[in-house]
């Protein structure tokens, strides 16, 4: 078996992956490779697949698919996998961190002290209290659910394939969720339902001006209604570490020319220990499928 590391993973993983058989990064050998791993860097697009003629098995370190074509691995019969677990806690800890250096302004003291300036009279807020809504609860904002209410605060989730949550209050529509919350958290999948999903309309029904994180997929936000809610006032902040183009470009995303906002390069899942549980979830999916006699 060739297990070919087309993006970065932990650098325990090849020698911890040899059991399986041969290792490599170079991916001038995709067309011998059995099982590939990719993060979010390669795109499995057709053309990639169609140069992967012995793969068997793609597996993405981290939660979203959206760079690969499983429609068209299904047709080659590929399997396509991600590692859903391992990101949760890397994920939620960003996320909440976004909350808490808004909330505390601590971007804003930060450069005012650099800049020898005592901002003493400017004040922060407490998140105690204050309402969440998570868009989406699958395993990262459980995550988040579960720190948010040691904080204090009210949590309301909106997810239309989730029927129980136990630190959150599920509401009906993503309109009921975003009514009055303080804060919005997005933790969804980027599909044709979620496109562009964080819109002008559904800007439009907040009523409180909230902090808006996204940790999830750029294209779930319409950027440039963003940009205008921040301009105007009825989005006080908001957070990215993913947009929907990678990097962002200065000049063509407009959230790049907004004031009130914490931007970060999709570094969320980055975290040194989040790489190996990502890669023992690696290991853990080979490890199953030689088992199952899928793998050889």
């Amino acid at each position: 078996m060739l297990i070919l590391i087309s993006d970065a993973f932990d650098k325990s993983l090849p020698d911890k992956l040899s059991v399986f058989g041969e290792v490599t990064d170079d991916t001038s050998r995709i067309s011998e490779a059995d099982v590939i791993l990719v993060r979010s860097k390669t795109k499995c697009t057709k053309e990639y697949i169609d140069q992967a003629a012995s793969c068997r098995l793609i597996i993405r370190g981290g939660v979203g698919m959206d760079n690969i074509d499983r429609e068209y691995c299904k047709q080659k019969g590929i399997i396509a996998v991600n590692t859903p677990r391992s990101s949760a806690i890397a994920v939620a800890e960003f996320a909440f961190a976004f909350m808490l250096s808004t909330a505390s302004k601590i971007c804003f003291y930060d450069s005012a002290m650099k800049k020898g300036e005592w901002a003493k009279k400017t004040k922060r807020s407490e998140l105690y209290g204050k309402t969440l809504a998570l868009l989406g609860y699958g395993n990262i904002p459980k995550q988040v659910a579960v720190r948010a209410k040691a904080f204090g605060m009210n949590v309301l989730a909106y997810d239309p394939y989730v029927k129980e949550a136990e630190n959150a209050v599920l509401v009906p529509t993503l309109e009921e969720a975003v009514k009055n919350a303080d804060y919005i958290s997005m933790h969804l999948p980027y599909t044709a339902e979620t496109d562009k999903i964080m819109n002008a309309s559904l800007i439009e029904k907040m009523e409180k001006s909230p902090v808006v994180i996204n940790t999830g997929r750029g294209k779930t936000v319409d950027e440039a209604a963003m940009a205008q809610a921040l301009k105007s006032g009825k989005v006080s902040w908001f957070c990215a570490d993913v947009y929907s183009s990678e990097p962002p470009v200065k000049g063509e995303n407009p959230i790049l020319d907004c004031e009130n906002v914490t931007l970060s390069p999709h570094v969320g899942a980055n975290s040194n220990e989040n790489l190996l549980r990502i890669g023992q979830e690696v290991y853990d999916t080979i490890d199953a499928m030689v088992r199952e006699g899928k793998l050889k």
